[in-house]
């Protein structure tokens, strides 16, 4: 079967629900280790002018994703020099970290998660292994588990969400949005323990009737729906699948993300434990502003990391399938649909005051409910600051 892309994380569980199946096949293969063809040792590479080992951080910065390698990642695959390693039992990849060409004097690991970690999310993943520096984690997730697995936000690469919601505007020619599907009552299938449908049910947007948690991760309901029902999926993914890679429906799909919905989530935010703040005050000062450039560097020119997410997703082989079609529309869609990009302020990698005041009401209420280990009195200063950011650094 062809592993297509991830649904997210439930907040409730440190589990994935589930990875979206599409037609098709994976025979991918590789030993255990390789190397680029380029290979050279890291030692034989001039520092250029950011030292990251003089800044005190890790002879090897390793980073924890949520999922299998796709173009979401560009930002952190483009660190990767020559000379990388590919682990494909770990599902990683080693090589010295680049800053816009130049070697910082230090290696970086980008660990793959999802299926590679049993589906533990990155917050906990890093508690696990203390040898992991940074973790992706979503500003929602940050929220819930601010008292049992707290963590802090250094660096944000995208502006929104990439979850949307999706239907036939051939079926629905007169929905532009999630609100919409709520006033046609339109059957929507989500995968359970989604935090912002459990947030649009609770603003009115949407009703609990209309939500039916049993989405697989197929597209079988859906096609054979004849576009009836909406579903939950990726702006950067799923309309391209839908359209050239799912033969049985071959057309357009209408979406709108959660967050221009009214769920204002920032996701994949770059996050480390509390204590390192402090610890690594010197080598986040250093390494956030080459995070920042790196995904301005992606963005530009993003062909050479696509490339390697490629390689990797071949060599990994975990069942996951990601073509070259998807890459480039999902590189495309992140910039047109801002996704990834700068704020209304012209800055990037930072997060809204208002949004994120915004977020904490949605949600705190709803993990109190759910007896999740929300931190009393928890502020948007306890999971996030911009202390290292670059204000120059932006798209």
């Amino acid at each position: 079967m062809r592993i297509a892309r991830k649904s997210g994380y439930a907040a409730a569980g440190l589990v994935v629900v589930g990875a979206l199946t599409l037609a098709g096949c994976s025979s991918s293969s590789s030993s255990s280790s390789s190397s680029s063809p380029e290979a050279s040792s890291s030692d034989a590479l001039e520092i250029g002018s950011i030292d990251l080992a003089a800044a005190g951080c890790p002879a090897d910065i390793r980073i924890q994703t949520d999922w299998n390698p796709e173009s979401e990642h560009g930002h952190l695959y483009e660190l990767v020099g020559p000379g990388y390693t590919v682990d494909s039992d770990e599902k990683s990849v080693t090589g010295p970290l680049m800053a816009s060409g130049e070697y910082t004097g230090v290696d970086v690991t980008v660990l793959s998660g999802g299926p590679a970690t049993g589906f533990t999310q990155p917050n906990a993943q890093m508690y696990n292994d203390p040898s992991i520096f940074l973790a992706y984690v979503g500003t929602d997730e940050a929220i819930a588990h601010s008292d049992d697995l707290p963590t802090v936000g250094v660096f944000a690469p995208l502006q929104k969400d990439p979850q949307m919601i999706m239907w036939d505007p051939e079926t629905y020619p007169d929905v532009e949005g999630i609100a919409d599907l709520g006033a046609e009552d339109v059957t929507i299938r989500v995968f359970p323990g989604g935090t912002y449908i459990d947030a649009f049910v609770g603003q009115g947007i949407l009703s609990a009737d209309q939500i039916d948690s049993t989405y697989d991760g197929t597209p079988a309901v859906f096609v054979s729906e004849g576009g009836k029902i909406a579903q939950q999926g990726f702006a950067s993914a799923e309309p391209y699948i839908y359209e050239n890679e799912v033969s049985e429906w071959g057309k357009p799909v209408g979406y709108q993300l959660i967050n221009d919905a009214g769920y204002p989530k920032y996701a994949a935010v770059m996050s480390v434990i509390p204590e390192n703040i402090d610890t690594y005050s010197e080598c986040l000062t250093a390494l956030v502003p080459v995070l920042q450039q790196a995904t301005v560097d992606f963005y530009a020119a993003p062909q050479a990391t696509i490339d390697l997410i490629l390689e990797l997703v071949d060599a990994y082989d975990t069942g996951w399938v990601y073509s070259q079609g998807v890459a480039e529309y999902s590189v495309d869609t992140m910039l047109k649909d801002g996704i990834a990009g700068n704020d209304a302020d012209g800055a990037m990698g930072t997060v809204d005051d208002t949004r994120m005041s915004d977020l904490f009401e949605l949600v705190t209420p709803i993990y109190t409910e759910q007896g999740l280990p929300v931190k009393d009195g928890v502020t948007v200063d306890d999971i996030w600051t911009d202390q290292f950011l670059d204000s120059s650094i932006s798209f």
